[in-house]
């Protein structure tokens, strides 16, 4: 709470001397949702119907509703809006594409949103359906779309609304790499953010707009950035590095909001987990005199509305037949079992690693490497559903590329033999790379014979990197790579980057190549 009185007390202290008018306005935001429909558990993956009755999970389109409403009836004025990428991410996404975001969204009644570049994931067909679909403005100022048909007339730069009496202007931005991230298509011309939120606030305010909120799925560090660009935006409702900001909730990345000059930065984490709320004072010349907030998590003491718990049910239905879905064959059973793949080189291992490297291989990236306690189970010969995959990766992790040095990879690595003896998931499965793993030595110098694409590695080379999102961000004691360089952790999510290899080369002969040497 003393986080939160600070920041008031700060902003309040920029007001002095300012006229006594006041408008207040909740902004009520979400960002990432990722096609998360269903409750989640704590790793963010679907969480289980028993697990849910139990009260272990969160979110879901069902709690959102419950919680969306509950904070329009708390607050007298409200703009609820979304950060962007609301695609891609479950079963959901594969099988309707924007279909259920778009429902979803017009219950619950959004203003606005921001294009994120997962909005991009099967191309302007897709997003343009979508803009169709939705009851509200889709926004993206920081791209030259005059050359893309399906999109010219289905999204705006900029959009003025009015609530309360008041008329508020609302920017949109999406990321600057987003050809490099996505599938927009070569006539989608991407622009620096700063400049395009300038162009847009100076047009609003020529309209006599004096209030600005701009909405970006662009990362934390860049709305910081366009914020001391810019100084004339209000509020940016910010996505795309799931930043969790608050007051009261241990390990966040800031606090909420975060302040550069007068502008207030927001963000709720990612999957539908928690619903941001804002409460945000301007005097009468649009200055902020107050904001304050604290997103609002989306456990089971927000009780699920039962009409929407029903109808997301009816649309998973037909996802069973997504998981029947044959998608390849193998030739012979893949070996996947824990006792195998969180000790030594194992076929599952071999196959999930070369189809993250084969995926990313065209972007610069050098070696693969997956956590062994990520791969659940092993897969029978003969055909492969789309469910077994699913039961191998379960977790809804999806590609991070990065780059660190050969030092950093040496490190990750003897981290990766550090537990063999107790079946630690954090043995690492490689592809584009070798090792030797000398298990009779102490943890931390076990490792040796390094060879990176035939050639021995360089502590002091720079190597690309393709692992899941989990491991990128510091799971299973992979905390060296949490600092890595042009990282990137949203990409394509890891069961469907292994079902599309496994389609490329069926029917599939699963292999160890010594790749990795285990010495005991």
């Amino acid at each position: 709470m003393l986080a939160r009185f600070l920041t008031a007390t700060a902003v309040l202290g920029l007001s002095a001397g300012m006229a006594a008018a006041e408008y207040k306005i909740t902004i009520l935001h979400t960002n990432d949702f990722h096609a998360r429909f269903e409750p989640i558990s704590k790793y963010d993956s679907t969480c289980a119907a028993e697990d849910n009755e139990a009260g272990e999970c969160f979110g879901g389109s069902a709690r959102l509703v419950t919680a969306v409403e509950a904070a329009k009836a708390r607050n007298d004025n409200w703009l609820l809006v979304d950060g962007g990428d609301q695609f891609q991410g479950t079963l959901f996404y594969t099988y309707y594409k924007g279909k259920a975001a778009a429902e979803m969204m017009n219950k619950m009644g959004y203003d606005a949103m921001t294009v994120g570049n997962h909005e991009f994931d099967d191309g302007p067909e897709v997003l343009k359906g979508f803009t169709e679909a939705v009851e509200f403005p889709i926004l993206m100022s920081n791209a030259d779309i005059s050359g893309e048909p399906l999109l010219t007339d289905a999204i705006e730069k900029s959009v003025i609304i009015e609530k309360d009496g008041e008329r508020l202007g609302l920017i949109g931005l999406t990321p600057v790499d987003t050809d490099e991230l996505s599938s927009p298509g070569p006539n989608v011309i991407f622009t620096q953010p700063a400049d395009a939120v300038a162009a847009e606030v100076e047009r609003l305010q020529a309209e006599g707009i004096n209030k600005i909120i701009v909405l970006s799925h662009s990362g934390l560090n860049v709305d910081k950035a366009v914020a001391a660009a810019v100084p004339d935006v209000d509020v940016i409702v910010g996505g795309h590095d799931n930043s969790l900001l608050s007051n009261e909730i241990e390990g966040a990345k800031g606090p909420y909001p975060v302040m550069v000059g007068n502008t207030a930065i927001v963000q709720a984490y990612a999957y539908g987990k928690f619903l941001g709320e804002l409460n945000v004072t301007f005097d009468d010349e649009g200055n902020i005199v107050e904001a304050v907030g604290e997103p609002v998590l989306l456990d089971a003491s927000v009780t699920e509305d039962a009409v929407t718990k029903d109808r997301i049910g009816e649309l998973a239905e037909p996802l069973d037949e997504i998981r029947n879905e044959v998608v390849a064959e193998a030739s012979e059973a893949i070996e996947g079992d824990r006792s195998v793949c969180r000790a030594m080189e194992c076929p599952m291992g071999n196959l999930v690693a070369d189809a993250m490297l084969d995926r990313v291989q065209d972007q610069g990236i050098d070696i693969a490497l997956a956590n062994g306690g990520g791969l659940r189970a092993s897969i029978d010969a003969g055909p492969i559903t789309m469910g077994e995959v699913l039961t191998v990766l379960p977790f809804q992790n999806t590609l991070s590329t990065f780059e660190v040095t050969g030092a950093t990879i040496i490190e990750a690595l003897e981290n990766g033999v550090s537990q063999v003896e107790d079946g630690g998931g954090r043995f690492p499965q490689v592809a584009g790379m070798s090792f030797t793993a000398d298990l009779t030595k102490e943890p931390g110098n076990r490792i040796s014979n390094v060879m990176v694409d035939g050639a021995p590695i360089d502590p002091e080379a720079t190597y690309g990197v393709v692992s899941n999102n989990f491991v990128r961000n510091g799971g299973d004691g992979y905390s060296m790579f949490v600092d890595a360089e042009n990282a990137y952790d949203f990409g394509p999510d890891l069961a469907d980057v292994t079902a599309e290899y496994l389609a490329e080369n069926a029917p599939y002969q699963p292999y160890t190549d010594g790749r990795i040497e285990i010495v005991k």
